[in-house]
């Protein structure tokens, strides 16, 4: 990259156009965001961010504003980054420059759903980000017709970001807090990606023993706070909600 990248909120029309097109050409049209939403999250208390490149916007965040239990937070609806800069560091920096705007406005939390079977970005929000997980949403958004979602239904973990936290201080500082003894984990082939393109039947059958399992351990009041690799497996590592190091969660929302 011989030009830098600015992070900065976008405003007009033509940059909230620019995200549209980049949606389209990461998911498609059939579940991208029309530009409306693009201008309604801009003038009610949400964020559309952009990554640029002198004109040209290389990746871009959506988030609404919302409420709950008398306080307010921001649903980060999506992420995305063109092709070519990925593992480049640009989706980190949209999510830190989101964390430090809505810190400026007092909000201490950024909620935002997630693919399960998704690995890369399961590591990337718990360990990189250091959000953690008690949420399991079976298909969320219905199934779809998108090539992205292979005819699945479209289960979701909710990632909790608590940006002022000890913990999420400690992570992004690359220092991260010293974890206690995990209970419980949720295992997954660690070829997940490989089973969903060429046997959906298969992919299907881990998801639902996924499921089963999430949902489990977050009945027992577990939490997930990290992924890590283990004999051929890819495992989600939960803690007891009470004894996470550098953070202390509230009760879980009821929506």
């Amino acid at each position: 990259m011989t030009d830098p990248i600015e992070i900065r909120h976008c405003a007009t029309n033509p940059e909230f156009e620019a995200c549209v097109r980049l949606e389209h050409l990461i998911w498609g049209r059939e579940i991208s965001v029309p530009l409306p939403i693009f201008v309604v999250a801009h003038h009610t208390g949400g964020q559309v961010i952009g990554a640029f490149q002198e004109n040209r916007l290389l990746g871009c965040t959506l988030a609404l504003a919302a409420w709950r239990a008398g306080r307010p937070f921001l649903h980060s609806h999506m992420t995305a980054v063109e092709s070519e800069f990925r593992d480049r560091g640009v989706g980190r920096r949209l999510k830190l420059f989101q964390r430090q705007d809505a810190l400026k406005r007092a909000i201490e939390v950024i909620e935002w759903t997630f693919d399960p079977l998704e690995l890369k970005n399961a590591y990337f929000n718990l360990v990189r980000l250091g959000a953690v997980a008690r949420r399991y949403i079976p298909d969320c958004y219905g199934v779809t017709e998108s090539p992205i979602h292979l005819g699945l239904p479209t289960d979701r973990l909710v990632a909790e970001w608590w940006l002022g936290s000890e913990r999420v201080k400690s992570i992004l500082a690359d220092d991260a807090l010293p974890a206690k003894d995990s209970a419980e984990r949720v295992s997954l082939p660690a070829n997940i990606a490989e089973i969903r393109e060429s046997d959906r039947a298969g992919a299907a059958r881990v998801q639902a023993e996924v499921r089963e399992d999430f949902e489990e351990k977050f009945g027992m009041g577990y939490v997930a706070t990290g992924v890590e690799s283990r004999d051929g497996a890819t495992e989600y590592v939960l803690e007891p909600g009470g004894a996470i190091a550098g953070l202390r969660l509230p009760a879980v929302p009821e929506n």
